[in-house]
């Protein structure tokens, strides 16, 4: 299941442009994306996208892949997917998943995007928080 899914160009600064995916996941609902601060540095970010399953009290993390956010200056950010090979007994499922997600968040965040807007809405600087 490993490879590159995709790699695009976005609006922000890689802080604000974290929050904003996890947010769109979570309203999407068929992924958890989550930032991994010890993956992290002042100019790369980098994002745990997992599928949840939870069965009462127990939950289940399956790590599919990793979002990497990089700071290309000017409010740009470089954005990549990449799925992580897995042995996981319903891989076949879960390719698809990630490689919709890819797509979602290329639609939502690439600079220049249509969204019915006419292109990118910038995503919010929030470097001094």
């Amino acid at each position: 299941m490993g490879g590159h899914i995709v790699e695009f160009i976005a609006t922000g600064a890689p802080r604000a442009l974290s929050r904003a995916i996890e947010e769109h996941a979570t309203r999407l609902g068929s992924v958890s994306v989550l930032l991994v601060p010890w993956e992290s540095d002042d100019v790369r970010l980098s994002m745990a996208v997992t599928l949840v399953n939870a069965d009462g009290w127990a939950i289940e993390h399956t790590n599919l892949g990793t979002v990497t956010l990089a700071d290309l200056g000017h409010d740009h950010t470089r954005v990549s997917l990449v799925a992580h090979a897995t042995d996981h007994p319903e891989r076949e499922r879960l390719r698809p998943l990630l490689d919709a997600f890819g797509r979602q968040i290329q639609g939502r965040f690439e600079v220049g995007a249509d969204r019915g807007t006419g292109g990118t809405t910038p995503v919010a600087d929030d470097r001094t928080h």
